[in-house]
């Protein structure tokens, strides 16, 4: 057996407090994530978190740091490589239409995110989060596409 994990990037925004999340169906439940997803075959990592974040929520992010890379393994024996990005989002497409899997893009509180009432997709939704917050950015130059 090969083993591959599965390359992701994720983008963490902060807007009044409030952090820019999807909330999606994933094997029948509903699930809040950050904007997040694969990368595709020929896409740098920059190019694919802002194709992401467009396609799952409408806005268009621009990266401004590295704000984590993390190697996740979830209990449908896959492991996940995610580099999560900081960044702003100036212009909303609200006419878009995002990814059939997303129910909606919403900005909420890390305290709204930890509710008893609100279901994560994985731990990487918050430790991205708590990651922002506590400061930790790296250059986008840390990342090279050759």
């Amino acid at each position: 057996m090969v083993w591959k994990p599965h390359v992701t990037v994720a983008a963490i925004v902060e807007r009044d407090g409030r952090f820019l999340v999807v909330e999606e169906k994933v094997r029948g439940d509903r699930v809040l994530n950050n904007p997040a997803g694969h990368l595709e075959p020929g896409e740098s990592f920059l190019e694919a978190v802002r194709r992401e974040t467009l396609e799952e929520t409408g806005w268009e992010f621009e990266p401004a740091a590295v704000t984590g890379i993390y190697l996740w393994k979830n209990g449908q024996d896959e492991t996940m490589l995610r580099i999560a990005f900081h960044g702003h989002c100036a212009k909303h497409h609200s006419d878009r239409a995002l990814d059939k899997d997303i129910l909606a893009a919403l900005w909420l509180s890390r305290v709204e995110l930890t509710q008893p009432d609100r279901q994560l997709r994985s731990p990487l939704v918050l430790q991205c989060i708590d990651d922002y917050l506590a400061g930790k950015r790296y250059p986008l130059e840390l990342l090279m596409h050759l």
